[in-house]
């Protein structure tokens, strides 16, 4: 079993549900859902361009996944993060926008947030030693040669390539896309997510998910809210 410290909006969020609605899967209860009907792409298309984040569910990589380090249990970690969580103020982002990371689409902030640089830093290092080092297969699933000299340190410290000054915050909702179809996967969900895109994001809660065994539909097994934002004095 797997473990990874994910960003998800509730359960009942609208979002969540239009998401759910887009990947065909809800990963707090690992429903299937019915993808909707698209005018550019057939529902078999839509489903294989759209597997990969199926398989994970809708949301934001904090503390990505890991097996559990030697000696330590998944009541321990739930605490630990129950715990970061009480540390840390709910926040909301002003905008999250479509866009797209090379051949993949997302929902992505419109502007760099000190509050979500300051969440996924404190996850990666708080919660580090509950992950157990990587394997050489692991390693290699990342091609460290593609990789930038900060990731592949990122990738052998922390087990991840991609966090503190190389963390870009992103929910995907697609896997790669060709580019001659990348116009129309535009169109696709900018309609989809008209009334989301473009809107401020409320983060009131980390969400441990799991991955059963490799290759697994990830689940969400526990949610910890994050504490009620500070109110500012005023003169």
């Amino acid at each position: 079993m797997r473990y990874a410290i994910y960003f998800t909006p509730p359960a009942d969020d609208p979002l969540t549900r239009k998401a759910a609605h887009w990947l065909g899967r809800d990963a707090f209860d690992g429903a299937a859902i019915a993808q909707p009907s698209s005018e550019h792409f057939g529902q078999q298309a839509l489903a294989e361009l759209t597997a990969d984040p199926r398989r994970y569910g809708f949301h934001g990589t904090l503390k990505a996944p890991f097996m559990l380090a030697e000696g330590k249990t998944e009541a321990e970690l739930v605490e630990a993060l129950d715990l970061l969580a009480s540390d840390l103020p709910a926040f909301t982002l002003p905008q999250i926008v479509l866009g797209r990371l090379g051949p993949f689409f997302a929902l992505v902030p419109a502007e760099w947030s000190a509050e979500l640089q300051l969440l996924c830093d404190t996850a990666v290092m708080r919660l580090e030693s509950f992950r157990a080092p990587l394997n050489e297969a692991d390693i290699a699933r990342r091609q460290p040669e593609k990789l930038s000299e900060s990731q592949r340190e990122n990738l052998r410290t922390w087990g991840y390539p991609y966090v503190f000054e190389d963390f870009r915050f992103h929910m995907t909702l697609t896997g790669p896309v060709p580019p001659e179809q990348q116009p129309f996967m535009q169109q696709e969900l900018d309609r989809h997510f008209a009334g989301h895109a473009n809107e401020p994001l409320e983060f009131s809660q980390l969400a441990l998910f799991i991955e059963p065994e490799r290759g697994a539909p990830f689940l969400v097994r526990h949610v910890a809210k994050l504490a009620e934002p500070k109110l500012r004095k005023t003169a």
